[in-house]
């Protein structure tokens, strides 16, 4: 019989997290909240058997979303059905600029999941300052939260965010969360500062997605998945994602039960940790060295100006880091896909691509914005390499990542 997976303090909450996370972004029927005469039977079936792998492996935590379509609905049916006593429940909601519009949110997800109460509830997808405000000013969206909190309905209180690292900081000196759900892998891990500053505030650390925004990690390049051997790429990600204490617990989302075995694997591993990942890490490093070279790896991000202040809003750094993830070790699948969204993905991944540039954005006009970076005559080439590998094909943003 396996070991059950370890438990870690959850900050300030107490609660005993398991280091895995069911999240119920993949399990639904549909991106639509469908009616409950559409939900088929085949898809409860698998939503019951992927419970039940959960329970048996002790993936205590379940956590979905207001608007992850189908989600709340499916679960609620099954939750007195596949029973677990230590079972932790999380639900999310947007803020919203009217505090009586994220309540009406909030009774509906409860409606929805059929629950009196749920242990954590998540501000979801504080991105924008004005989503910071709506939250925490008088009789906001907090003061909602803290209300149901005040009557029982809810047990904890936080917020998850794909924010810049400055906006996810001045959310947590706020002292106003309990806990954070954000993003953090070997591949993206310019967070790092924000798990610090959570772990300051004794706050509870949950890492979003490891498996699809850590790198597409489930249909792992050839070069990332000689370069990861022996482990497999999830198992590496998730062993490094779970050697710091900060971080408490990884949101995996399960389509089907087998997509749990991997991260299994890798708690079963967890405390070889040190040693399974050092000689991986070294040779990602080096690929990554030998690819880029040491100057373009010191300096690239130096001087690249926001999304914001660039013509035709196009996203630099985040352009530049997938042709990073490509040449360093291939990410293909996953760059095109962040590629893709970059000018389709609202708030949640935000700026454009490089389609616009020779189009609405000339040459001259983006060097005019890169006159600190020292790689202001490299720079247009790249973004021209980059349209013409992963270009010409939008990708839809799912509804709240």
């Amino acid at each position: 019989m396996a070991a059950p997976i370890p438990t870690r303090r959850f900050g300030r909450t107490g609660l005993a997290m398991p280091v895995l996370s069911l999240g119920g972004m993949r399990f639904q029927q549909s991106w639509s909240d469908l009616p409950a005469a559409e939900i088929t039977a085949a898809s409860q079936a698998n939503l019951r058997a992927v419970l039940e792998r959960a329970v048996a492996a002790g993936m205590h935590h379940i956590e979905t979303a207001r608007h992850y379509g189908s989600s709340e609905r499916q679960l609620g049916w099954l939750l007195a059905e596949v029973h677990d006593p230590r079972r932790i429940l999380q639900t999310k909601i947007p803020p919203q600029a009217e505090a009586g519009a994220f309540e009406r949110e909030l009774a509906t997800s409860f409606e929805r999941l059929g629950v009196e109460r749920v242990d954590l509830l998540a501000i979801h997808g504080i991105n924008l300052p004005e989503h910071l405000e709506h939250t925490l000013r008088p009789g906001g969206c907090l003061a909602v939260a803290r209300r149901w909190q005040a009557q029982g309905r809810v047990g904890h209180i936080g917020f998850s965010t794909h924010a810049s690292l400055a906006l996810i900081q001045e959310a947590i000196a706020s002292d106003a969360f309990d806990y954070v759900n954000l993003h953090w892998y070997y591949i993206r891990q310019h967070n790092w500062p924000a798990i610090e500053a959570a772990a300051a505030h004794d706050m509870g650390v949950f890492v979003i997605s490891p498996t699809d925004k850590g790198g597409h990690l489930h249909t792992p390049s050839a070069r990332l998945q000689q370069l990861c051997a022996p482990l497999h790429p999830i198992v590496f990600n998730d062993l490094f994602c779970l050697r710091p204490p900060q971080v408490h617990t990884l949101s995996l989302g399960a389509a089907q039960p087998g997509d749990l075995h991997l991260h299994l694997q890798a708690v079963a591993r967890l405390n070889q940790a040190e040693g399974l990942l050092e000689p991986i890490l070294q040779r990602l490093e080096r690929t990554r060295l030998q690819a880029l070279g040491q100057d373009w790896l010191a300096s690239w991000a130096e001087g690249l100006p926001d999304w914001q202040d660039t013509p035709g809003e196009i996203n630099l750094p985040v352009l530049l880091w997938l042709h990073n993830l490509l040449e360093a070790w291939d990410l293909e699948s996953f760059a095109r896909a962040r590629y893709g969204l970059l000018g389709n993905g609202g708030h949640w991944f935000p700026g454009a691509n490089a389609d616009r540039l020779d189009q609405e954005v000339s040459e001259a006009q983006l060097r005019d914005v890169l006159a600190a970076s020292p790689w202001a005559e490299q720079i247009p080439a790249i973004l021209r390499q980059l349209r013409e590998r992963l270009g010409g094909r939008d990708v839809r943003r799912l509804m709240a990542e």
